[in-house]
């Protein structure tokens, strides 16, 4: 089979346009790559950005955490501000894990995985729900709870599923 140079232009617009839509739609390189796909995590499988999760019981808001205090949850690490907080997370890591792996959780309640922005937060019956960002987030509050409940639902069946057969 012969290809035309006509071909190969035919073939990078198309993958231009493929790369368009996949970053498009929410989905970014490290997601798409990662082999967890029940845990949002980057390249280097770090979760939440690297904020501290156990942040957002204790001291209700957002705080990055340091490389000094790690811990693994799900093949997954998580970052903290300080030693209690590391300990706090080592010894129920399911009460301070974010809910939906970290995955925003109005896109869970639509059946996708998007990424999040750790300041879009919210902290509903003693679990840890992040968004998208704070304009989804504005969406997401007025309905919470059945916005959550969907989600409970549909997270069961996306949890193994990866981005991008979402």
């Amino acid at each position: 089979m012969f290809y035309k140079p006509s071909d190969s232009k035919l073939l990078i617009a198309a993958a231009l346009v493929i790369a368009f839509i996949v970053s498009s739609c929410g989905l970014i390189p490290s997601q798409a790559e990662s082999s967890i796909n029940a845990v949002n995590v980057d390249e280097s499988r770090l979760a939440i950005k690297g904020y501290d999760p156990v942040a957002y019981f204790t001291d209700a808001k957002p705080v990055l955490g340091s490389s000094q205090f790690t811990a693994e949850h799900l093949g997954a690490t998580y970052y903290f501000s300080s030693a209690p907080h590391q300990s706090l997370f080592k010894g129920d890591p399911n009460k301070y894990a974010p809910q939906y792996g970290g995955y925003c959780a109005f896109g869970v309640s639509k059946e996708y995985k998007f990424d999040i922005d750790p300041e879009a937060w919210a902290v509903v019956d003693d679990k840890l729900y992040l968004n998208l960002n704070k304009k989804v987030q504005d969406r997401w509050v007025p309905n919470k709870q059945a916005l959550i409940a969907e989600a409970n639902t549909i997270w069961t069946q996306i949890v193994d599923k990866p981005i991008t057969e979402l």
